[in-house]
């Protein structure tokens, strides 16, 4: 196979870069499986990558990209052949293997998913990782009891990746959606998604007491931080929070009241590892009752020479919805 191109990322006597290369597939990490990658897709992981803004990446030099689709060219393993339709997400891509952000990709058989029948392999990418994340935590909601009767469920982050496919796919759905949104000038964005309420963190009243009035019967919440920590004054009686982010910081203060007085459930949700049985359970629903109703609306299209712009756009917290890389 001849050169192809990849955005690749470096560690230069201690700073990080990223820039086009020219490679090789001997060039890739080892797996079983060849792609010929259609579609990639920008998450804030993959912006914390390429510029160094968080240490991200356990090798160099590495091709970037945690989500790639594509066609198989060549397979060593009997459940994928030339021809088939794919997509990876999550494991150790763009992480500690080369990942999407290249015309080819090669990767282990354990990792890769086929493509859901009726999904494109752009419709897998404008979901990607933040729309696999916001499917997985109502998934785990679901799982501990949640339901559209139980009452309104908010979003916080709503104009961002995860928080755009998660008011899309809720109110598909049938639940009263309330969006947070830190961006005023995207509440009609918000509301086009199906969002029944959008609040401005801007004007939220948090409170400071252990327990503040029961609202939210569920949460979907990428932000963290001092909103995490109001999520768990402000939920209904076994009320869940999915918390799938920390754009708002690490920090978790809070008491055991929301938790023992309130029996409320504080769901961890990792889609980096999450295992592949219930990975392609939640891949068959994003392309049936949980396909998001709006993802043109939510996504725009790039080429691997706008990707420097894209991070540093979403660093800076003015991207709205999900990017996708046309290869």
């Amino acid at each position: 196979m001849d050169k192809f191109r990849a955005y690749r990322i470096f560690n230069e006597n201690g700073k990080i870069s990223a820039r086009m290369d020219e490679l090789s597939l001997d060039d890739l990490c080892p797996g079983e499986v060849v792609i010929r990658n259609a579609y990639s897709s920008v998450n804030y992981k993959d912006a914390l990558a390429a510029t160094g803004a968080g240490k991200i990446l356990r090798k160099f030099p590495l091709v970037g990209g945690v989500d790639l689709a594509g066609e198989v060219v060549s397979s060593t393993h009997a459940d994928f052949q030339p021809g088939d339709e794919v997509l990876v997400t999550g494991y150790g891509t763009g992480v500690e293997h080369d990942g999407g952000f290249a015309e080819y990709a090669r990767i282990p058989a354990d990792w890769v998913v086929a493509l859901p029948s009726g999904m494109t392999s752009y419709e897998a990418m404008a979901i990607g990782t933040a729309g696999f994340t916001a499917a997985l935590a109502v998934v785990r909601m679901e799982q501990n009891g949640l339901k559209p009767a139980n009452g309104p469920v908010v979003v916080t982050g709503a104009s961002g990746g995860v928080g755009s496919i998660a008011v899309s796919i809720l109110a598909g759905l049938g639940y009263e959606v309330s969006a947070i949104t830190g961006k005023d000038e995207e509440h009609e964005y918000l509301r086009h998604l199906g969002a029944a309420q959008v609040l401005s963190r801007h004007a939220l009243e948090m409170g400071s007491k252990p327990l503040e009035k029961a609202i939210w019967a569920g949460a979907v919440d990428p932000v963290g931080g001092a909103t995490l920590a109001w999520l768990t004054r402000t939920m209904q009686y076994h009320g869940s929070i999915a918390s799938c982010g920390l754009t708002g910081g690490i920090e978790l203060n809070t008491t055991v009241m929301p938790f023992i007085l309130r029996g409320v459930n504080l769901l961890g949700i990792d889609s980096v590892l999450c295992p592949m049985a219930l990975r392609r359970e939640v891949w068959q629903r994003l392309a049936g009752d949980m396909r998001p109703r709006h993802l043109r609306e939510i996504t725009r299209t790039i080429s691997f020479e706008q990707l420097p712009e894209t991070f540093e756009a979403l660093l800076r917290g003015v991207v709205k919805g999900r990017t996708v890389v046309k290869i």
